[in-house]
């Protein structure tokens, strides 16, 4: 089938790497598969998608983003869109009712419906639920990356039609880039455990949160701490980390392309957020064998950890009960089988089938596709 998938912006953060790699898994499925996206970060390398037409649009927000978006349906006619976040959802919608287009039209939403809509009248957020609640008729299918989120959709709105579908988290790939060389020497001869921990160094992520429980932990216990990625808060972490004297504990080694070799070779992964939609890294970590803590935050820890039974759940914003979490992941790690069996909704194969099923779409099993017998 002829496939467009949408996305605001490329950039190394959650929402834009699962279209990328939602877009490789429809292409791998047998599909005629474009990913549109509005830009791209400066000096960001664009992903390498085997058999994906990527088209950069290189706008500067999403809502210039409706011309394009309704001349690409007219000229290129797919048979399904595929978009993500609520802001380009409308849009998206918009452009197909106007178009006149006959295409599925499948729109994912990926934080918080309480931080993107308002009731006070005439804020921005008031007019974005206006203008949604307008076109959201034209939509096939409304889902969320978590139950929880469901939840919050039904509450914002009169009985919305959403559903959860989760992002692809295992694929074919993931294997190998588990076993790609490393680098880092506390990884390369791991003397004492490593903790690990990676996402946008920003300040809904709470790795401040997470080096204080470093600083109680060590005073106990000796672990190391890495942190990947990269964001506006580098520079108060790494002071933090030196004026608690935690240079030898704590280190932030920047962006990693593959973080999955690094969760491979670490004992337990942190994650200390705020607030996430569905945090893909939990489940990449908790693929590559790492016992998870988390904070219980909104939303899907305490969905993707089932309450506990595949990892450790904490306060948010609580260092002493996440310094805890880990020493017990430390101490009773969560055993391979139930970190498989965490896993299995996120697997390609059951979220593609799932997405299918929604639009009411048959779709051919993947030997099928391996013996190239696709439409």
């Amino acid at each position: 089938m002829k496939i467009t998938v949408v996305t605001p912006r490329y950039s190394v953060s959650g929402v834009p790497l699962a279209q990328a790699k939602f877009a490789q898994a429809l292409a791998n499925d047998g599909h005629d598969v474009e990913l549109v996206i509005g830009r791209a970060d400066a000096g960001l390398r664009l992903p390498k998608l085997l058999g994906v037409k990527l088209t950069v649009l290189g706008l500067p927000n999403v809502r210039t983003m409706f011309l394009p978006v309704w001349k690409h349906i007219l000229k290129a006619r797919p048979e399904i869109i595929f978009s993500a976040e609520d802001h380009l959802n409308a849009i998206v919608l918009l452009a197909a009712i106007i178009a006149r287009s006959r295409a599925k039209v499948s729109c994912s939403s990926r934080v918080t419906p309480f931080d993107t809509y308002s009731n006070k009248i005439l804020t921005k957020r008031w007019f974005l639920k206006q203008f949604s609640k307008a076109v959201m008729w034209r939509a096939d299918a409304l889902t969320c990356v978590s139950e929880d989120m469901v939840r919050q959709y039904h509450h914002v709105f009169n009985a919305p039609p959403h559903i959860c579908i989760y992002n692809i988290v295992v694929d074919g790939q993931s294997k190998h880039r588990m076993s790609e060389p490393i680098d880092h020497p506390w990884l390369l001869k791991k003397e004492v455990p490593v903790i690990i921990a990676a996402g946008r160094l920003e300040p809904w992520k709470g790795f401040d949160d997470l080096i204080r429980a470093i600083k109680i932990l060590t005073e106990r216990k000796k672990v190391r701490l890495l942190i990947l990625g990269e964001g506006s808060q580098r520079s108060k972490l790494e002071q933090m980390v030196e004026d608690l004297d935690l240079e030898d504990a704590v280190d932030l080694p920047g962006y990693a392309e593959n973080p999955l070799k690094y969760f491979a070779r670490a004992d337990v992964f942190a994650l200390s957020s705020i607030v996430e939609g569905l945090p893909n890294v939990l489940v990449e970590a908790m693929m590559c064998g790492c016992t998870p803590v988390s904070t219980d935050c909104p939303t899907g820890p305490r969905e993707v950890l089932q309450g506990g039974k595949y990892g450790y759940l904490v306060p948010v914003r609580d260092p002493t009960r996440m310094a805890a979490g880990i020493e017990r992941a430390l101490n009773a790690p969560i055993e391979g089988k139930l970190l498989d069996e965490a896993i299995r909704p996120f697997k390609q194969e059951a979220v593609l089938s799932h997405h299918f099923q929604i639009l009411g779409i048959a779709r051919r099993s993947s030997a099928d596709v391996i013996r190239g017998d696709v439409l």
